[in-house]
């Protein structure tokens, strides 16, 4: 905390959690300390960067006030994450019933008589995700401790596993197994419905041999007939 006479500022350092194209804010807060009423005014050596609401106010006897500053997405990171920007808060007793709109510029002109207190915050950027702490107990370069109970649970998930991936094994072999047992079945049948066509075609040859042989013999005794009868006649 920066304690002036005027106004205390909480904290000393404005740490924004960075992240490459994401904005991030960041709050502080002034108390007014005197029984008077106190104006400030919040300035940045980059003021295209931050945005700062309220910029400026005034902050009654015994009174709080907080300040949100917004830093803009940044395209690149910083060399090693350190930043140079700074922010200057300007505070100044003013007269009772001074309102945040009728804050000036002119008021923070150091003129005698006219007290300005003035501070100065640095920008500090902060991992937005910072890495997890090591557990307790453990060296680096040496894995946590693992206790009985978990042991037993990691036990107990392993044979767990193993015994669905019995049963999911012992049901693909009795799928293939009846697969097997389907294509058998099946080209036995296709081997009998060949037997049976066969033997129909050579049933039906025969019929055919046997139609045409009588077919002949009727023939060739009508041209018998025929030949008697004319020589009957001569």
């Amino acid at each position: 905390m920066t304690t002036g006479d005027l106004v205390n500022i909480h904290p000393t350092e404005l740490k924004f959690p960075f992240e490459l194209k994401k904005q991030s804010s960041c709050s502080m807060q002034l108390t007014n300390k005197t029984d008077k009423v106190v104006a400030f005014k919040v300035k940045t050596t980059n003021p295209r960067k931050y945005c700062v609401r309220p910029n400026t106010g005034v902050v009654l006897p015994g009174d709080s006030c907080n300040v949100t500053v917004t830093m803009q997405a940044q395209k690149e990171a910083p060399l090693d994450m350190q930043c140079k920007d700074k922010f200057l808060v300007q505070s100044v007793v003013v007269s009772d019933g001074t309102t945040s709109k009728d804050v000036l510029a002119e008021m923070f002109h150091k003129e005698k008589g006219r007290v300005i207190e003035d501070f100065k915050l640095r920008v500090v950027y902060i991992p937005a995700n910072p890495p997890s702490p090591v557990p307790e107990g453990s060296e680096e370069g040496n894995s946590p401790r693992i206790s009985v109970n978990e042991t037993g649970s990691l036990i107990d998930d392993v044979s767990r596993t193993l015994e669905e991936t019995n049963e999911k094994s012992c049901e693909a072999w009795s799928m293939i197994y009846k697969l097997t047992e389907e294509k058998t079945s099946a080209i036995q049948q296709s081997q009998k419905l060949r037997e049976e066509l066969e033997m129909l075609r050579k049933e039906s040859s025969l019929k055919q041999s046997g139609g045409h042989s009588l077919v002949l013999m009727l023939l060739v005794g009508l041209l018998g007939c025929v030949i008697g009868y004319i020589l009957n006649r001569t």
